[in-house]
């Protein structure tokens, strides 16, 4: 581990020689100073002086040919896409980093990625890199935004896909997709449809070893893995001028169905053989409107409405010899937001944004377990889970030059969650959510920030209902006891900007967390997700993006990332300090891009190099999760403008998963280790083939 970290870091260092020592951009290639864009709904409202902003225009992703705008955010310097939670409760929490036009998608189920792959190159006007903030921009809570700014001139694309993945035995998975798009414009509307039918990683040949303390082999045996899943989804969208201001209505529908089955066949040891089945269905709906309107050449508001609706169910069944178990469960899930946001500019130094949030979320889930037919009770096993939750807000970023700027804000959050059913209780919570950031760019090209922020954790509404790990005969209950984690955290970021799109950035956090979530005993026997104390964690990020011309490599791009994080939390059982679930100590990524012709080839690879094993820390065990490091290769083909293909060749390595489990003969505090299990598959590589025109 520690020789993988020093020479990831040399790694880094070489990389960042030329960094250091290029001082001067080529004009070429570097984005252009920002121009003034108009009202407040138009951000962002800055002078060409604001250096916190950089404009990109077409013409600088002319030599990759992209066809839509997710292709250009994909390209822009230093800028990685986060599409947000879309299964957090709420707006404001679920918000990605890209807007469109100055405001977010009003959409939740339908993410990010997807809104901006429907959007087409030709249709965008610029993109605003805006990084520490900007007057007249929600930020979301981020340091850094793409803003894409559409064309208001007619512009209408027809889109037709057939793409599919091919695997080595044989087997295709096809998806074919269509899309429509007018925009001319405030006005707009859309459409788009999508089927698929194909296999995940959970397909693939293995093996689980059980070994005793001393480490000899006590099991072997062979996995069989299969699984297939479907899906149909709609989404639609219509923009008009209403009111004076802007209206758009987004639409979706979803449907989802999976099954999956696992074949243990025992080779060596004792033990009997088993097999078991997964099946599930889901359907999820959306509905959402949003209403922007400039009440004045400095004031504007926005509502928002939406709601979302889906349902879901499943059934596991796992038998061995002439024993059986089974596990059900059916719910029902809705939310209903509504937003509203006033924004106010005084002037170009100073920007305001106000408003509040209410939202209701439910959830009505049922399940069952049952052992050769008789009914085991589980904890929580019908819970009906209701969240009355409103959040006000307040925000004043104030720019006194162009050197500098500062966000200040406050979140104030009060929320009532209650339970029906297995447990009846109510727990009302009120949380203020203050934040800080400073960001300053003394020099071009250089730019400093620095936040403290007070965030507030959202509670999964699963983990108040009984689960289960049907392939490994786990079963987890419900906990109603559960409260969400409170995190203090201050970031400080430097970022320095070079040769037109190098962009080496250097991140440092500290974190102080309350009420650590995580797994704890419960009654019955049963592990279960709940709170275990307070904890802190410390996080070190180095990005680099290295273009490659001045290297002798014109229009090609290497892109690397390492990670370091250390957390600390103390176990509930033991009493030691230990990591937090699931956290990996070191992280790091390599991805390469070179364009060929003005675009008319690329070829790249992504490799994903994180080789640390993140740990989940139950009663009876201690589980270490196993991912080999994974490698995608691609080339690209443009015969014409209109038409694309593209390969993909995924799991090139034809990499390993699993994990490693340490089992106890009773609560690991107390107990002894009963046997280590080791469990990995493969799924094996994979050709992905996509065929693209627009019309």
């Amino acid at each position: 581990m520690t020789k993988t970290i020093w020479l990831a870091t040399a790694a880094v260092s070489l990389l960042a020689v030329p960094v250091m020592a290029q001082t001067s951009p080529n004009p070429d290639s570097v984005a252009r100073a920002p121009v003034p864009t108009g009202p407040v709904q138009s951000a962002p409202a800055v002078d060409a002086a604001q250096q916190g902003v950089l404009v990109f225009e077409p013409a600088f992703f002319a030599d990759s040919r992209p066809d839509t705008a997710l292709d250009m955010i994909s390209r822009l310097p230093g800028f990685g896409l986060d599409t947000g939670d879309t299964g957090s409760r709420g707006f404001a929490g679920a918000a990605g980093n890209v807007l469109i036009d100055g405001d977010r998608p009003s959409s939740k189920s339908d993410g990010l990625d997807q809104v901006l792959k429907r959007i087409s190159a030709a249709s965008v006007e610029r993109i605003e890199l805006i990084r520490g903030g900007a007057p007249g921009i929600d930020m979301q809570g981020r340091s850094v935004i793409a803003n894409v700014v559409l064309r208001r001139t007619v512009t209408v694309e027809r889109v037709l896909e057939f793409n599919s993945y091919l695997y080595p035995d044989g087997h295709a998975g096809p998806i074919l997709a269509g899309q429509y798009s007018r925009r001319e414009d405030d006005t707009s509307i859309e459409g788009s449809i999508s089927a698929t039918t194909d296999r995940t990683d959970g397909t693939g040949d293995g093996y689980r070893r059980r070994y005793d303390p001393s480490g000899a082999l006590i099991q072997d045996a062979d996995l069989i893995l299969w699984d297939r899943f479907r899906n149909v989804r709609a989404t639609g969208a219509v923009q008009r001028p209403f009111a004076g201001g802007r209206l758009r209505a987004n639409g979706l529908v979803s449907w989802f169905g999976r099954e999956n089955t696992q074949d243990l066949l025992i080779r060596s040891g004792p033990g009997i053989d088993s097999f078991n089945d997964e099946e599930s269905d889901s359907l999820e709906g959306e509905l959402g409107v949003t209403w922007t309107r400039d009440l004045s050449a400095r004031t504007g508001v926005e509502l928002v409405g939406l709601q979302r609706w889906s349902s879901e169910d499943y059934a596991g069944v796992s038998e061995s010899g002439g024993d059986s178990s089974t596990f059900t469960s059916d719910g029902t899930a809705g939310e209903s937001i509504a937003r509203a946001v006033l924004r106010f500019r005084p002037n170009d130094r100073w920007a305001f944004e106000s408003g509040a949030e209410v939202a209701y979320n439910v959830l009505d889930s049922a399940t069952a377990y049952e052992e050769n037919g008789v009914a085991i009770p589980l904890p929580s096993a019908s819970v009906k889970v209701e969240e009355l939750r409103g959040e006000a807000f307040g925000q004043a970023t104030w720019r006194p030059d162009a050197k500098l700027t500062l966000e200040a804000g406050l979140r104030v959050e009060v929320s009532e969650i209650s339970q029906s059913g297995d447990s009846d209780q109510t727990k009302s919570f009120v949380y203020p959510k203050p934040r800080l950031q400073l960001t300053w760019t003394p020099w071009t090209g250089h730019q400093f920030r620095f936040r403290a922020e007070r965030q507030v954790g959202q509670l999964d509404f699963g983990d108040f209902v009984a689960s289960a790990d049907i392939d490994i005969g786990q079963v987890e209950g419900g906990n109603p006891e559960l409260e969400p984690d409170k995190t203090t955290l201050v970031e400080a970021v430097y970022e320095r900007r070079f040769w037109g799109e190098g962009v080496l950035e250097l991140s440092a956090q500290h974190g102080e967390v309350e009420d650590v979530v995580d797994l704890i005993p419960l009654t019955g026997g049963f592990d279960g997700v709940g709170n275990i104390g307070d904890g802190s964690f410390d996080q070190y990020v180095v990005r680099l993006t290295l273009p490659m011309d001045r290297l002798g490599l014109p229009n090609a791009r290497l892109q690397t990332r390492a990670s370091w994080v250390s957390t600390e939390v103390t176990d509930p059982l033991t009493g030691e300090t230990r990591r937090f679930q699931g956290n990996q100590a070191f992280g790091c990524g390599v991805n390469f891009n070179h364009d060929l012709q003005g675009g008319k080839y690329s070829y790249g690879f992504d490799h994903g190099c994180n080789v640390d094993k993140g740990r989940a820390f139950r009663v009876r065990e201690v589980r270490a999760s196993y991912n080999a490091p994974f490698v995608t290769l691609y080339g690209q083909w443009k015969p014409r403008p209109d038409t694309t293909v593209r390969l993909d060749l995924g799991n090139a390595t034809d990499r390993e998963k699993g994990y490693d489990r340490d089992i106890y003969a009773g609560p690991r505090d107390v107990s002894p280790l009963a046997y280590r299990e080791v469990r990995r598959t493969k799924m094996s590589p994979w050709l992905f083939v996509q065929l693209r025109r627009s019309f």
